[in-house]
């Protein structure tokens, strides 16, 4: 632990989800404001003293989708995948600050890497059961989970296979990559470590539209999102910001 804060990184250009993805992330780390600072990536690259400032990096969700043919992307994404690049890059290197990257920011993470993500493992909006691979359970972050629990997934992309250099630490069926690391200080999830159950359906309704989910079922899936059990996804977050995070995390995450 340092005394330095931790950065949430936005790459969703809807300012409304990602002011909740931030508090989502700011709550299940139980830390302050001043111990999890934000960053809106998607209008404003990086700082070139990035690296010096912050402990470590958590990147959010984003609708935007690496698979996706490159002339297809905006000037936006394109320059925001670079962006991260340089930081997944950066920690992969071992140099300096850890990073966790979840959701859209796998799939930058094994491209970059030399893997292939594709649109043929999409996932159902909603609960899934995921499992710890055996070096998952022995790893320093996700070591303390239970072996299978149940996290939240919306994507329309993934990975066959975790790219090389990397260990796979979490995996199901639909979608055979949910976690890995890289070194000690890259993490990534497919899955989505950050939101409540409630939260989660508070997402669903700024998407409705975007093809995650049938819209008219949208009330089916939130009942089904409500009554799931979601707690090993939120342990994972904190023990992340106590192994790389600011030194005094809060007793009351709601502080």
């Amino acid at each position: 632990m340092t005394s330095a804060p931790l950065l949430y990184v936005c790459v969703r250009p809807q300012q409304g989800a990602a002011a909740a993805e931030y508090e989502s992330f700011r709550s299940a780390m139980q830390l302050a404001p001043s111990q999890l600072h934000q960053h809106d990536l998607v209008r404003t690259p990086f700082s070139h003293d990035i690296f010096d400032r912050y402990s470590g990096f958590v990147v959010g969700g984003s609708p935007f989708n690496v698979a996706d043919p490159e002339p297809t992307k905006t000037e936006v994404q394109l320059r925001l995948e670079k962006d991260l690049e340089h930081l997944a890059a950066h920690t992969a290197a071992g140099d300096g600050p850890a990073a966790l990257f979840t959701c859209y920011g796998i799939g930058v993470v094994t491209r970059m890497l030399g893997g292939d993500v594709t649109r043929a493992f999409p996932e159902d909006t909603g609960p899934v059961s995921v499992e710890l691979t055996a070096e998952g359970r022995t790893d320093p972050v996700f070591g303390g989970l239970a072996n299978r629990f149940t996290a939240l997934t919306a994507h329309k992309e993934g990975t066959s296979a975790a790219p090389g250099g990397a260990v796979l630490l979490a995996q199901n069926d639909a979608c055979p990559v949910q976690a890995y690391r890289v070194g000690e200080r890259l993490y990534t999830t497919q899955f989505h470590p950050e939101p409540t159950s409630k939260a989660f359906t508070e997402r669903m309704a700024v998407y409705r539209d975007d093809g995650y989910f049938d819209a008219s079922a949208f009330d089916e899936i939130a009942a089904r999102v409500l009554s799931a059990s979601i707690t090993e996804p939120v342990r994972l977050l904190r023990t992340f910001a106590k192994q790389f995070g600011p030194s005094a995390a809060l007793a009351d995450p709601e502080q």
